[in-house]
């Protein structure tokens, strides 16, 4: 299977222009719809599944979104883990990014924590992004600790695709983790632009109480 002339057959022009509007991205879009890149990612049986994910650079950011897709399925953590290091160095979008959460990771949580510890010292602002995102789709339940924390406030990159990822994490935290969360701004542990957007889009959730929305409004700060 030619993966990339299949992926040329599912492009949708009118989604192209969207696609451009709200990724920034180097690559070339042909505007997959993602529904039809995960009904696609299907058909691709494990033999060209693995020439895909050792093909590197891909053309289109379609390829890199199905690349992402295709992450998301694989079972062994090991394979998974060399293949996103291989990976993540090609991305260079919040959309790309932001698709990939591999399942397997759910039963692997001391190897992903190992990694995500390195991610998040990379100089790359994606794999910085990455590595927050883990932490956030993993850790913020039962696995939850406080060192959690400290880990993302200790990074001070002024890239935006990062202050905006932390202030993600920080907006979910106080959905999941309320009490260590809300202390984190009241003692003003981040920089003023990403303690108000943390507020901004806690406020902005329909699962933070309207009690919780009126105590976050007292804690923004001035620039």
């Amino acid at each position: 299977m030619n993966i990339e002339k299949e992926l040329i057959q599912l492009k949708d022009e009118e989604y192209v222009s969207f696609q451009k509007k709200i990724t920034k991205t180097q690559y070339p879009i042909l505007g997959v719809r993602l529904p039809a890149l995960r009904k696609f990612s299907k058909t691709v049986d494990s033999k060209d599944q693995e020439l895909f994910l050792n093909e590197l650079p891909h053309t289109y950011y379609d390829e890199y979104m199905l690349h992402s897709i295709l992450l998301n399925q694989i079972k062994d953590i090991d394979q998974c883990i060399s293949y996103l290091d291989s990976f993540l160095p090609y991305i260079d979008n919040w959309a790309v990014c932001d698709t990939i959460k591999p399942v397997v990771f759910s039963k692997h949580k001391e190897e992903l924590m190992i990694k995500i510890k390195e991610w998040i010292q990379s100089d790359h602002e994606f794999t910085v992004r990455f590595g927050i995102l883990m932490l956030m789709k993993f850790f913020l339940d039962s696995s939850f600790d406080q060192e959690q924390f400290e880990m993302v406030i200790s990074i001070k990159k002024e890239d935006y695709y990062i202050k905006m990822m932390i202030a993600w994490y920080f907006s979910e935290s106080l959905i999941k983790q309320w009490n260590s969360a809300i202390q984190v701004l009241k003692e003003e542990r981040l920089d003023v632009w990403t303690h108000n957007k943390t507020i901004q889009k806690a406020i902005e959730s329909y699962r933070i109480s309207k009690e919780q929305k009126e105590e976050l409004r007292k804690l923004r700060r001035k620039k």
